[in-house]
Protein backbone atom coordinates (compact mmCIF):
# COMPACT_ATOMS: atom_id res chain seq x y z
CA UNK A 1 0.00 0.00 0.00
CA UNK A 2 1.74 3.34 -0.95
CA UNK A 3 0.00 7.08 0.06
CA UNK A 4 0.88 10.35 -1.18
CA UNK A 5 -0.35 13.98 -0.55
CA UNK A 6 -1.84 16.00 -3.61
CA UNK A 7 -3.06 18.73 -1.35
CA UNK A 8 -3.79 19.86 2.20
CA UNK A 9 -0.25 19.35 3.08
CA UNK A 10 0.98 22.46 5.31
CA UNK A 11 -2.03 23.89 4.69
CA UNK A 12 -5.78 23.78 4.88
CA UNK A 13 -7.79 23.43 1.73
CA UNK A 14 -7.30 21.62 -1.43
CA UNK A 15 -7.63 18.40 -0.07
CA UNK A 16 -6.38 15.21 -2.07
CA UNK A 17 -4.77 11.93 -0.70
CA UNK A 18 -4.02 8.98 -3.30
CA UNK A 19 -3.83 5.66 -2.20
CA UNK A 20 -2.21 2.87 -4.58
CA UNK A 21 -3.00 -0.80 -3.15
CA UNK A 22 -4.07 -4.56 -5.22
CA UNK A 23 -3.33 -2.68 -8.42
CA UNK A 24 -6.13 0.10 -7.73
CA UNK A 25 -5.35 3.90 -7.70
CA UNK A 26 -7.83 5.71 -5.20
CA UNK A 27 -8.26 9.19 -4.54
CA UNK A 28 -9.53 10.44 -1.15
CA UNK A 29 -11.08 13.90 -2.44
CA UNK A 30 -10.30 16.29 -5.60
CA UNK A 31 -10.83 19.43 -4.00
CA UNK A 32 -10.22 22.95 -4.66
CA UNK A 33 -7.24 25.54 -3.20
CA UNK A 34 -9.18 28.11 -2.02
CA UNK A 35 -7.58 31.45 -0.40
CA UNK A 36 -5.84 34.26 -2.14
CA UNK A 37 -5.29 34.96 -5.94
CA UNK A 38 -2.30 33.44 -5.58
CA UNK A 39 -3.95 29.66 -5.33
CA UNK A 40 -5.51 30.24 -8.96
CA UNK A 41 -2.11 28.81 -10.20
CA UNK A 42 -1.97 25.53 -8.06
CA UNK A 43 -5.43 24.96 -9.51
CA UNK A 44 -4.59 24.69 -12.92
CA UNK A 45 -1.14 22.85 -12.33
CA UNK A 46 -1.38 19.24 -12.80
CA UNK A 47 -2.52 16.98 -9.92
CA UNK A 48 1.17 15.07 -9.28
CA UNK A 49 -0.88 12.00 -11.37
CA UNK A 50 -2.64 10.92 -14.37
CA UNK A 51 -6.23 11.61 -14.07
CA UNK A 52 -6.66 8.82 -16.47
CA UNK A 53 -5.09 6.41 -14.00
CA UNK A 54 -7.37 6.97 -10.81
CA UNK A 55 -10.29 4.24 -10.48
CA UNK A 56 -12.30 5.41 -7.35
CA UNK A 57 -12.92 9.07 -6.01
CA UNK A 58 -13.94 8.61 -2.50
CA UNK A 59 -15.74 11.82 -1.60
CA UNK A 60 -15.94 12.50 2.05
CA UNK A 61 -17.98 15.67 1.98
CA UNK A 62 -19.23 18.39 -0.40
CA UNK A 63 -16.89 21.28 0.78
CA UNK A 64 -15.18 23.04 -2.29
CA UNK A 65 -12.27 22.63 -0.90
CA UNK A 66 -12.72 18.68 -1.12
CA UNK A 67 -15.01 18.05 -4.33
CA UNK A 68 -13.96 21.31 -6.49
CA UNK A 69 -11.64 19.54 -9.02
CA UNK A 70 -13.65 16.75 -9.50
CA UNK A 71 -15.03 18.56 -12.57
CA UNK A 72 -11.28 18.84 -13.56
CA UNK A 73 -10.37 15.77 -12.62
CA UNK A 74 -12.97 14.08 -15.36
CA UNK A 75 -12.00 16.73 -18.24
CA UNK A 76 -8.35 15.48 -17.57
CA UNK A 77 -9.52 11.86 -18.44
CA UNK A 78 -10.61 10.62 -15.19
CA UNK A 79 -13.16 7.80 -16.05
CA UNK A 80 -13.65 5.73 -13.06
CA UNK A 81 -16.28 6.12 -10.07
CA UNK A 82 -17.08 8.90 -7.48
CA UNK A 83 -18.50 7.10 -4.40
CA UNK A 84 -20.15 9.28 -1.45
CA UNK A 85 -22.82 9.21 0.49
CA UNK A 86 -26.61 10.93 -0.64
CA UNK A 87 -26.47 14.32 0.92
CA UNK A 88 -22.98 14.71 -0.17
CA UNK A 89 -23.97 13.54 -3.68
CA UNK A 90 -26.60 16.57 -3.63
CA UNK A 91 -24.75 18.93 -2.07
CA UNK A 92 -22.09 18.62 -4.09
CA UNK A 93 -23.75 18.83 -7.51
CA UNK A 94 -24.89 22.08 -6.32
CA UNK A 95 -21.68 23.54 -5.13
CA UNK A 96 -20.00 22.12 -8.40
CA UNK A 97 -22.37 23.49 -10.49
CA UNK A 98 -22.26 26.97 -8.63
CA UNK A 99 -18.38 27.36 -8.29
CA UNK A 100 -18.60 26.41 -12.55
CA UNK A 101 -20.77 29.57 -13.10
CA UNK A 102 -18.80 32.14 -10.95
CA UNK A 103 -15.56 30.45 -12.72
CA UNK A 104 -17.15 31.36 -16.22
CA UNK A 105 -18.13 34.67 -14.80
CA UNK A 106 -14.86 35.49 -13.41
CA UNK A 107 -12.79 34.47 -17.05
CA UNK A 108 -15.29 36.51 -18.80
CA UNK A 109 -14.44 39.56 -17.17
CA UNK A 110 -11.12 38.85 -17.30
CA UNK A 111 -11.88 38.14 -21.00
CA UNK A 112 -13.18 42.05 -21.02
CA UNK A 113 -9.58 43.22 -19.04
CA UNK A 114 -7.09 41.56 -20.99
CA UNK A 115 -8.85 43.07 -24.79
CA UNK A 116 -8.92 46.23 -23.23
CA UNK A 117 -5.65 45.93 -22.60
CA UNK A 118 -4.90 44.82 -25.93
CA UNK A 119 -4.29 41.24 -25.41
CA UNK A 120 -5.60 38.28 -27.53
CA UNK A 121 -6.10 35.29 -25.30
CA UNK A 122 -8.00 35.42 -21.53
CA UNK A 123 -7.17 32.59 -19.39
CA UNK A 124 -9.90 30.27 -19.36
CA UNK A 125 -12.03 28.90 -16.66
CA UNK A 126 -10.65 25.76 -14.81
CA UNK A 127 -14.17 24.39 -15.63
CA UNK A 128 -17.52 25.28 -17.20
CA UNK A 129 -20.61 24.37 -16.32
CA UNK A 130 -21.13 22.24 -18.61
CA UNK A 131 -18.18 19.83 -17.44
CA UNK A 132 -19.56 19.53 -13.69
CA UNK A 133 -22.72 18.49 -15.10
CA UNK A 134 -20.38 16.03 -17.22
CA UNK A 135 -18.45 14.88 -13.98
CA UNK A 136 -21.54 13.55 -12.37
CA UNK A 137 -21.85 10.84 -14.88
CA UNK A 138 -18.88 9.53 -12.78
CA UNK A 139 -21.09 9.64 -9.47
CA UNK A 140 -21.96 5.54 -8.97
CA UNK A 141 -22.74 4.01 -6.02
CA UNK A 142 -24.08 5.47 -3.15
CA UNK A 143 -22.48 4.78 0.45
CA UNK A 144 -24.70 4.62 3.99
CA UNK A 145 -22.79 4.73 6.79
CA UNK A 146 -21.24 1.76 8.65
CA UNK A 147 -21.78 -0.11 5.31
CA UNK A 148 -18.66 -1.29 3.76
CA UNK A 149 -18.48 -0.93 -0.39
CA UNK A 150 -16.26 -3.58 -2.62
CA UNK A 151 -13.60 -1.60 -4.59
CA UNK A 152 -11.97 -4.98 -5.40
CA UNK A 153 -10.89 -8.56 -4.58
CA UNK A 154 -9.75 -8.09 -0.99
CA UNK A 155 -10.42 -4.21 -1.00
CA UNK A 156 -13.12 -2.58 0.28
CA UNK A 157 -13.98 1.00 1.53
CA UNK A 158 -16.39 2.24 4.87
CA UNK A 159 -17.69 5.43 5.40
CA UNK A 160 -18.14 6.93 9.00
CA UNK A 161 -20.28 9.96 9.95
CA UNK A 162 -17.81 12.53 10.69
CA UNK A 163 -20.35 14.97 11.80
CA UNK A 164 -18.63 18.27 10.13
CA UNK A 165 -21.58 18.66 7.60
CA UNK A 166 -24.66 17.25 6.27
CA UNK A 167 -23.84 13.60 4.68
CA UNK A 168 -19.81 14.09 5.72
CA UNK A 169 -17.38 10.92 6.10
CA UNK A 170 -14.38 9.84 7.65
CA UNK A 171 -13.64 6.70 5.28
CA UNK A 172 -11.90 3.07 6.06
CA UNK A 173 -9.81 1.59 3.53
CA UNK A 174 -8.87 -2.30 4.17
CA UNK A 175 -6.52 -4.23 1.80
CA UNK A 176 -5.83 -7.63 2.36
CA UNK A 177 -2.50 -8.53 0.03
CA UNK A 178 0.57 -10.65 1.17
CA UNK A 179 -1.47 -12.70 3.40
CA UNK A 180 -2.69 -9.80 5.60
CA UNK A 181 -5.19 -7.08 5.90
CA UNK A 182 -4.21 -3.33 6.24
CA UNK A 183 -5.81 -0.74 6.77
CA UNK A 184 -6.01 3.26 6.72
CA UNK A 185 -8.30 5.69 7.74
CA UNK A 186 -8.87 9.18 6.48
CA UNK A 187 -10.87 11.50 9.24
CA UNK A 188 -11.68 13.94 6.29
CA UNK A 189 -12.83 17.04 8.62
CA UNK A 190 -14.45 15.83 11.82
CA UNK A 191 -16.76 17.84 13.51
CA UNK A 192 -17.11 20.35 16.33
CA UNK A 193 -18.88 18.52 19.20
CA UNK A 194 -21.94 19.71 20.81
CA UNK A 195 -23.68 21.42 17.83
CA UNK A 196 -27.09 21.63 17.46
CA UNK A 197 -27.30 20.35 13.89
CA UNK A 198 -25.47 17.35 13.32
CA UNK A 199 -24.88 14.34 15.03
CA UNK A 200 -21.07 13.42 16.98
CA UNK A 201 -18.79 12.21 14.68
CA UNK A 202 -18.48 8.58 14.86
CA UNK A 203 -14.98 6.56 14.34
CA UNK A 204 -14.87 3.23 13.61
CA UNK A 205 -13.67 0.93 16.55
CA UNK A 206 -9.97 0.14 14.82
CA UNK A 207 -7.59 1.10 11.87
CA UNK A 208 -3.60 0.39 11.38
CA UNK A 209 -2.93 3.65 10.10
CA UNK A 210 -5.13 7.50 10.41
CA UNK A 211 -4.33 10.20 7.76
CA UNK A 212 -6.54 13.33 9.84
CA UNK A 213 -7.22 16.85 9.92
CA UNK A 214 -5.55 19.51 11.80
CA UNK A 215 -7.61 22.62 11.13
CA UNK A 216 -7.63 23.90 14.90
CA UNK A 217 -5.28 21.19 16.30
CA UNK A 218 -3.07 24.11 17.81
CA UNK A 219 -6.05 25.35 19.78
CA UNK A 220 -9.61 24.67 21.68
CA UNK A 221 -12.76 26.39 20.52
CA UNK A 222 -14.63 28.78 22.71
CA UNK A 223 -17.71 26.90 23.68
CA UNK A 224 -21.56 27.15 21.61
CA UNK A 225 -23.63 28.17 24.55
CA UNK A 226 -21.14 31.11 25.33
CA UNK A 227 -20.75 31.59 21.20
CA UNK A 228 -24.73 31.25 20.87
CA UNK A 229 -24.90 34.03 23.69
CA UNK A 230 -22.74 35.99 21.84
CA UNK A 231 -24.45 36.19 18.61
CA UNK A 232 -27.74 36.82 20.58
CA UNK A 233 -25.92 40.17 22.30
CA UNK A 234 -24.54 40.96 19.61
CA UNK A 235 -27.56 41.05 17.28
CA UNK A 236 -30.28 42.25 19.87
CA UNK A 237 -27.39 45.49 20.75
CA UNK A 238 -26.98 46.50 16.82
CA UNK A 239 -31.10 46.58 16.66
CA UNK A 240 -31.47 48.51 19.76
CA UNK A 241 -29.25 50.97 18.37
CA UNK A 242 -30.86 51.01 14.80
CA UNK A 243 -28.31 48.80 12.77
CA UNK A 244 -28.12 46.09 10.77
CA UNK A 245 -26.46 42.74 11.46
CA UNK A 246 -24.15 41.01 8.37
CA UNK A 247 -23.21 37.48 9.02
CA UNK A 248 -21.28 36.54 6.41
CA UNK A 249 -21.63 32.63 5.70
CA UNK A 250 -20.87 29.35 4.08
CA UNK A 251 -24.02 28.27 2.05
CA UNK A 252 -23.47 24.93 3.29
CA UNK A 253 -23.65 23.71 7.37
CA UNK A 254 -23.25 27.35 8.48
CA UNK A 255 -25.98 28.84 7.32
CA UNK A 256 -28.35 25.85 8.56
CA UNK A 257 -27.03 26.39 11.85
CA UNK A 258 -27.36 30.05 11.73
CA UNK A 259 -30.90 29.94 11.27
CA UNK A 260 -31.62 26.98 13.58
CA UNK A 261 -30.02 29.02 16.34
CA UNK A 262 -32.13 32.59 15.32
CA UNK A 263 -35.38 30.20 15.15
CA UNK A 264 -34.47 29.00 19.26
CA UNK A 265 -33.40 32.59 19.92
CA UNK A 266 -37.01 33.92 18.91
CA UNK A 267 -38.73 31.00 20.77
CA UNK A 268 -36.83 31.43 23.95
CA UNK A 269 -37.06 35.14 23.57
CA UNK A 270 -33.74 35.57 23.41
CA UNK A 271 -34.00 38.00 20.44
CA UNK A 272 -36.71 40.11 18.98
CA UNK A 273 -39.59 38.39 17.65
CA UNK A 274 -40.16 41.09 14.84
CA UNK A 275 -36.91 41.26 13.37
CA UNK A 276 -36.35 40.81 9.98
CA UNK A 277 -33.98 37.93 8.56
CA UNK A 278 -32.66 38.20 5.05
CA UNK A 279 -31.02 34.46 3.90
CA UNK A 280 -29.32 36.58 1.05
CA UNK A 281 -27.77 33.71 -0.91
CA UNK A 282 -29.38 31.40 -3.50
CA UNK A 283 -27.19 28.51 -3.09
CA UNK A 284 -27.91 28.53 0.50
CA UNK A 285 -31.54 28.30 -0.10
CA UNK A 286 -31.36 25.36 -1.88
CA UNK A 287 -28.54 23.63 0.67
CA UNK A 288 -31.29 24.12 3.21
CA UNK A 289 -34.07 22.28 1.35
CA UNK A 290 -31.22 19.55 0.89
CA UNK A 291 -31.15 19.61 4.70
CA UNK A 292 -35.04 19.11 4.58
CA UNK A 293 -34.62 16.32 2.21
CA UNK A 294 -32.22 14.37 4.44
CA UNK A 295 -33.27 15.30 8.17
CA UNK A 296 -32.41 11.79 8.96
CA UNK A 297 -28.43 13.15 9.40
CA UNK A 298 -29.50 15.50 11.86
CA UNK A 299 -28.66 15.62 15.38
CA UNK A 300 -31.83 13.33 17.28
CA UNK A 301 -33.61 16.93 18.68
CA UNK A 302 -33.43 18.59 14.63
CA UNK A 303 -34.64 15.43 13.24
CA UNK A 304 -37.43 14.97 15.52
CA UNK A 305 -38.36 18.16 15.49
CA UNK A 306 -38.80 17.40 11.73
CA UNK A 307 -40.98 14.55 11.82
CA UNK A 308 -43.24 16.71 14.01
CA UNK A 309 -43.81 19.31 11.32
CA UNK A 310 -42.04 21.51 13.06
CA UNK A 311 -39.38 23.33 10.97
CA UNK A 312 -36.02 24.50 13.09
CA UNK A 313 -34.33 26.15 9.91
CA UNK A 314 -37.32 28.88 9.52
CA UNK A 315 -37.64 31.19 11.93
CA UNK A 316 -39.90 33.99 12.18
CA UNK A 317 -39.93 36.68 9.76
CA UNK A 318 -37.46 34.97 7.49
CA UNK A 319 -37.58 36.14 3.69
CA UNK A 320 -35.16 33.68 1.48
CA UNK A 321 -33.71 35.94 -1.71
CA UNK A 322 -33.24 33.86 -4.34
CA UNK A 323 -33.08 37.42 -7.43
CA UNK A 324 -30.29 39.83 -7.74
CA UNK A 325 -32.71 42.59 -7.61
CA UNK A 326 -34.45 41.72 -4.13
CA UNK A 327 -30.93 41.49 -2.89
CA UNK A 328 -30.13 45.19 -4.10
CA UNK A 329 -33.40 45.90 -2.54
CA UNK A 330 -32.40 45.15 1.30
CA UNK A 331 -29.52 47.72 1.10
CA UNK A 332 -32.41 50.26 1.47
CA UNK A 333 -33.22 49.06 5.00
CA UNK A 334 -31.19 51.08 7.39
CA UNK A 335 -32.01 49.05 10.25
CA UNK A 336 -33.77 45.97 12.17
CA UNK A 337 -32.51 43.72 9.76
CA UNK A 338 -30.33 40.23 9.63
CA UNK A 339 -28.45 39.53 6.74
CA UNK A 340 -27.15 36.36 6.17
CA UNK A 341 -25.56 36.24 2.89
CA UNK A 342 -22.13 34.70 1.40
CA UNK A 343 -19.19 33.69 1.04
CA UNK A 344 -18.27 33.27 4.27
CA UNK A 345 -14.78 34.72 3.60
CA UNK A 346 -16.16 37.65 1.54
CA UNK A 347 -14.34 36.49 -1.39
CA UNK A 348 -17.50 37.05 -3.78
CA UNK A 349 -20.93 36.76 -3.75
CA UNK A 350 -23.90 39.17 -2.66
CA UNK A 351 -21.99 39.76 0.91
CA UNK A 352 -19.29 42.26 -0.76
CA UNK A 353 -22.57 44.59 -1.49
CA UNK A 354 -23.82 44.59 1.73
CA UNK A 355 -20.63 45.48 3.14
CA UNK A 356 -20.19 47.86 1.34
CA UNK A 357 -23.90 49.42 2.54
CA UNK A 358 -22.96 48.83 6.46
CA UNK A 359 -19.32 48.22 6.94
CA UNK A 360 -19.03 52.07 7.37
CA UNK A 361 -22.03 52.71 10.07
CA UNK A 362 -21.39 52.93 13.77
CA UNK A 363 -24.85 51.40 14.14
CA UNK A 364 -24.33 48.38 11.91
CA UNK A 365 -22.47 44.85 13.21
CA UNK A 366 -20.46 42.72 10.78
CA UNK A 367 -20.53 38.83 12.55
CA UNK A 368 -17.76 36.60 11.47
CA UNK A 369 -18.85 33.05 12.65
CA UNK A 370 -16.43 30.87 10.36
CA UNK A 371 -12.95 30.50 8.89
CA UNK A 372 -11.25 33.61 6.70
CA UNK A 373 -8.63 32.28 5.12
CA UNK A 374 -5.01 34.78 4.54
CA UNK A 375 -5.49 37.41 1.50
CA UNK A 376 -9.15 37.38 1.88
CA UNK A 377 -11.26 40.49 2.68
CA UNK A 378 -12.82 38.83 5.96
CA UNK A 379 -9.49 37.91 7.38
CA UNK A 380 -8.64 41.55 6.89
CA UNK A 381 -11.48 42.65 8.95
CA UNK A 382 -10.86 40.46 11.34
CA UNK A 383 -7.10 41.27 11.57
CA UNK A 384 -7.83 44.63 12.14
CA UNK A 385 -8.00 46.81 8.87
CA UNK A 386 -9.32 50.86 9.03
CA UNK A 387 -10.83 50.50 5.52
CA UNK A 388 -11.20 47.93 2.80
CA UNK A 389 -11.36 47.59 -1.06
CA UNK A 390 -14.80 46.80 -1.81
CA UNK A 391 -15.64 47.46 -6.08
CA UNK A 392 -12.51 49.62 -6.68
CA UNK A 393 -14.00 52.10 -3.29
CA UNK A 394 -11.98 52.13 -0.25
CA UNK A 395 -14.36 52.14 2.19
CA UNK A 396 -13.74 53.15 6.07
CA UNK A 397 -14.40 50.23 8.90
CA UNK A 398 -16.47 51.85 11.53
CA UNK A 399 -19.03 49.51 12.27
CA UNK A 400 -18.54 46.77 15.77
CA UNK A 401 -16.47 43.48 14.32
CA UNK A 402 -17.36 40.08 16.42
CA UNK A 403 -15.55 36.93 15.45
CA UNK A 404 -17.31 34.05 17.00
CA UNK A 405 -15.08 31.06 16.79
CA UNK A 406 -17.75 28.35 18.50
CA UNK A 407 -19.44 28.00 15.74
CA UNK A 408 -16.34 26.41 14.01
CA UNK A 409 -17.60 22.93 12.18
CA UNK A 410 -13.94 21.41 12.55
CA UNK A 411 -13.27 19.83 15.71
CA UNK A 412 -10.49 21.22 17.87
CA UNK A 413 -7.37 19.84 19.62
CA UNK A 414 -9.08 18.53 22.46
CA UNK A 415 -11.70 16.92 20.23
CA UNK A 416 -9.00 15.40 17.40
CA UNK A 417 -7.40 13.75 20.29
CA UNK A 418 -10.43 11.61 21.67
CA UNK A 419 -11.63 11.14 18.01
CA UNK A 420 -8.35 9.89 17.80
CA UNK A 421 -8.20 7.81 20.99
CA UNK A 422 -11.09 6.13 20.43
CA UNK A 423 -9.71 4.16 17.70
CA UNK A 424 -7.69 1.16 18.62
CA UNK A 425 -4.71 -0.35 16.39
CA UNK A 426 -3.16 2.89 15.51
CA UNK A 427 0.70 1.78 15.42
CA UNK A 428 2.57 3.91 17.14
CA UNK A 429 2.12 7.00 19.30
CA UNK A 430 1.03 10.25 18.55
CA UNK A 431 4.53 11.40 17.17
CA UNK A 432 6.06 15.11 17.90
CA UNK A 433 5.81 16.27 14.52
CA UNK A 434 2.47 16.36 14.53
CA UNK A 435 2.26 19.17 17.12
CA UNK A 436 4.23 21.27 15.17
CA UNK A 437 2.09 20.48 12.15
CA UNK A 438 -0.78 21.72 14.09
CA UNK A 439 0.89 24.92 15.27
CA UNK A 440 0.84 25.29 10.97
CA UNK A 441 -2.83 24.60 10.62
CA UNK A 442 -1.80 21.62 8.95
CA UNK A 443 -3.32 18.07 7.85
CA UNK A 444 -0.91 15.35 9.36
CA UNK A 445 -0.67 12.06 9.20
CA UNK A 446 -1.09 9.38 12.93
CA UNK A 447 0.76 6.74 13.63
CA UNK A 448 4.61 7.12 14.32
CA UNK A 449 6.82 5.81 11.40
CA UNK A 450 3.90 4.77 9.45
CA UNK A 451 2.59 8.47 9.36
CA UNK A 452 5.76 9.97 8.53
CA UNK A 453 6.71 7.23 5.90
CA UNK A 454 3.39 7.89 4.07
CA UNK A 455 4.03 11.87 4.09
CA UNK A 456 6.63 11.27 2.07
CA UNK A 457 4.76 8.82 -0.32
CA UNK A 458 6.92 6.00 0.70
CA UNK A 459 5.10 2.66 0.70
CA UNK A 460 3.38 1.15 4.24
Amino acid sequence: MKLSFHGADRAVTGSCHLVECLNRRILIDCGLFQGSRDLVEENVAAFGFDAATIDYVLLTHAHLDHCGRIPLLAKRGFRGEVITTAASRELARLVLVDAAHLQEEDAQRRARQWRRRGKEEAPSPLYTVVDALDCFDRFGRTAEYGQPLQLAEGLRATFFDAGHILGSASILIEAAEHGRTRSVLFSGDLGNAGRPLLRLPSPPARADIVVMESTYGDRCHRSLKDSIEELYGAISGTLARGGNVIIPTFALERAQEILYVLHQGIERSRLPPAMQIFLDSPMAISATEIFRRHFECLSPEAACMFREGRDPLQPANLHLVRESADSVAINRIIGGAVIVAGSGMCTGSRIRHHLRHNIWRKESAIVFVGYAASGTIARQIIDGATSVRLFGEDIAVRSAIYTINGFSAHADQQELLAWRRAIEGVRGNVPGSWRRACDAGARCALGGTAGRAAASGRRL
